[in-house]
């Protein structure tokens, strides 16, 4: 696993901003909020994320890496269910995939990732 820059602002995350986010991720274009059961306990996550879109994929960029927690379970669970723009959306087929030009985030988006280093990401195709 790549770390990437940022990776020592996850516990932040997960512990203050996740809460406030799932709030409005939903319903926010470039946001959404990813459901998905744990790979051992069963229980059902609700993770806030930023998602792109590309035709009939979203793409997520893996801002701590791919040996996390949720993107285990999407992987283990061969999908998700994504909330984004007010709509539900389930996805498949989640595929892990390294890009350092970060070709398919908007701009603002690339420099961001670029500047921490952020170069993995997991595609899924909507069903």
């Amino acid at each position: 696993m790549a770390r990437t820059r940022i990776t020592f602002l996850k516990p932040f995350t997960t512990h203050v901003f996740n809460p406030l986010a799932r709030r409005f991720a939903g319903w926010l274009p470039w946001f959404g909020i990813l459901s998905y059961p744990g790979r051992t306990s069963g229980k059902t996550y609700r993770t806030p994320l930023n998602v792109f879109r590309h035709g009939d994929t979203y793409v997520v960029a893996l801002t701590y890496g791919s040996d996390v927690d949720w993107v285990k379970n999407v992987i283990a669970a061969g999908g998700a269910d994504l909330r984004t723009r007010g709509r539900d959306v389930r996805l498949v087929e989640p595929e892990l995939f390294t890009d350092p030009s970060r070709r398919l985030m908007p701009l603002p988006v690339r420099i961001v990732l670029r500047l921490d280093a952020v170069n993995e990401f997991l595609r899924m195709r909507i069903a």
